[in-house]
């Protein structure tokens, strides 16, 4: 994450979550999410070093609080074995990225 980005938590909220989350899911996550919300689109695969899985649009927007926005919830695989995570994308963090330039994707990251 470059230092002009927002950090991860403001641009996603998690409701749920079996596995624990580090800022680079978390951000990946986000993306494919974003990826989803702008296309419209139902389902987005994920993948990383050490992630796979799929993100769904679940194609609603939940309010936590004074936290809102469209949900989303992913199916994935770590090195830790199986979850689901179940978020939304924040109100405050889509307005960011509609008035900042697009975010450049993920450097991969390699365990040598």
């Amino acid at each position: 994450m470059s230092d002009s980005s927002p950090p991860y938590w403001v641009l996603i909220s998690v409701l749920f979550s079996s596995q624990p989350l580090s800022p680079t899911l978390a951000m990946t996550l986000h993306q494919a999410a974003y990826d989803l919300y702008q296309s419209g689109g139902s389902v987005q695969p994920v993948a990383g070093d050490l992630l796979t899985g799929k993100v769904h649009n679940l194609r609603k927007d939940l309010q936590m609080g004074a936290i809102a926005g469209p949900a989303f919830e992913a199916e994935i695989e770590t090195e830790r074995g199986s979850g689901v995570v179940r978020f939304l994308l924040t109100r405050q963090g889509l307005e960011m990225l509609r008035q900042a330039p697009p975010m450049p994707p993920p450097r991969p990251q390699y365990l040598n």
